[in-house]
């Protein structure tokens, strides 16, 4: 960071209340606080931080729970970089010398890691990609309710007729199944009702959610994404992925994209054994998206059905098969939106002029050659991070 009057604002935030620490380049700690989130609280937070005019707030988690105070800070023309809250954990643990968390250890974290830590994300208010969001999230809500009332009506269905309805049901089929039963007792009849509810709530559900797609489609289609052409990505994977995303150029290569999504494999090997063992940890709803563009890929002739093909040959189990595609995918969807970037700014990767895209995937399909290593490599053009230091 900076020299002189500079400041580093660390922030933990909740969803009423936010606990800041006001820390200089040298990690000498000047103030902080809690401040309620309402509109007097936040108006006195900004009161009490004028003091230090050349700011910078790092916050932790600006993609969750320290999304709204975030906006609101960049509405108010404040500069916010977000913390990922595994790395203010591990400052955490090097600073105090345990894990134990408190308010006021979080916000001294994340300070820490704002003064130490250089590339951090930078929080820019994009409207576009917050519609995006909003839809998004709609269209996952919409879902999750539809699939909540089939089960619903499904055990319904199997107490009214032996052996039930087909699994999958459409709302229409469900009402013409109720409209031959007949049931006597009054606990049948009750059973009906409810069931011909459930039919009437799919269908407005079904309609929402024709709304929903329409005006997702929409929107992803006018941010010029290749996305959508990528076999087995659909309007609410694309979207998802701009959304967790955000700037593709935060990651430096194809390896660290993967690393994020969950599909590069992590090391495990000890003495002269070498292993690798599935990774659980990276963004999982990316993680999802590219199963699911997997799996269709895996229905039909494809690409990447036979590039699923040639690693069964070679030995691999159809799980291992499975994470091969999907690694690879991975190194698909990085190379698009790093194409989406050059074609939409006419530059290279940042908006600088004449970058290189070696780092990305050698081609768009599956089955061209590019590295299949578990992990990558050093990164030379990201300058080296002090390792936090005992206070």
């Amino acid at each position: 960071m900076g020299e002189g009057n500079h400041v580093v604002i660390g922030m933990d935030p909740h969803k009423r209340s936010v606990t800041i620490e006001v820390m200089t380049s040298d990690e000498q700690v000047l103030g902080g606080g809690r401040f309620a989130t309402d509109v007097e609280g936040f108006a006195s937070m900004l009161a009490y931080v004028a003091a230090w005019p050349d700011r910078v707030w790092a916050i932790e988690g600006c993609e969750g729970i320290g999304r709204h105070v975030a906006q609101r800070l960049i509405a108010e023309g404040e500069s916010v970089v977000d913390v990922p809250a595994k790395l203010s954990a591990w400052v955490r643990v090097f600073a105090t010398g345990q894990g134990g968390k408190t308010d006021d250890t979080d916000a001294h974290s994340i300070a820490l890691v704002g003064v130490r830590m250089n590339g951090l994300r930078a929080v820019v208010d994009d409207e576009q990609l917050e519609l995006l969001r909003l839809l998004v999230d709609r269209r996952r809500r919409l879902g999750e309710e539809h699939t909540r009332m089939v089960c619903q009506l499904h055990q319904l269905l199997l107490e009214l007729i032996p052996g039930g309805a087909k699994r999958d049901l459409s709302a229409a089929q469900a009402r013409k199944l109720l409209a031959g039963v007949r049931p006597r007792d009054v606990v049948g009849k009750t059973r009906k009702q409810h069931a011909m509810e459930l039919v009437v709530d799919l269908e407005r559900i079904y309609q929402r959610k024709k709304v929903a797609n329409k005006e997702l489609i929409e929107l992803i289609k006018s941010t010029g994404t290749g996305l959508l052409d990528l076999h087995g990505i659909g309007s609410s994977g694309a979207a998802r992925l701009l959304v967790e995303v955000g700037d593709i150029t935060r990651f430096p290569d194809r390896g660290h994209f993967a690393s994020w999504t969950g599909t590069a494999p992590i090391d495990a090997s000890s003495g002269d054994r070498v292993r690798h063992r599935l990774s659980r940890g990276g963004n999982r709803q990316i993680n999802v998206v590219l199963h699911i563009m997997a799996t269709v890929q895996l229905r039909k002739p494809t690409q990447g059905g036979a590039y699923y093909d040639r690693k069964i040959a070679a030995g691999k189990s159809s799980n291992e098969a499975m994470r091969c595609l999907k690694r690879r995918l991975s190194h698909i969807v990085f190379r698009t939106m790093l194409n989406d970037l050059v074609a939409n700014k006419a530059t290279g990767p940042g908006g600088h002029g004449g970058a290189s895209l070696q780092s990305s995937a050698a081609g768009s399909h599956p089955h061209t050659g590019s590295s299949d290593k578990s992990l990558p490599g050093p990164v030379k053009a990201k300058p080296k991070t002090r390792l936090p230091r005992a206070s």
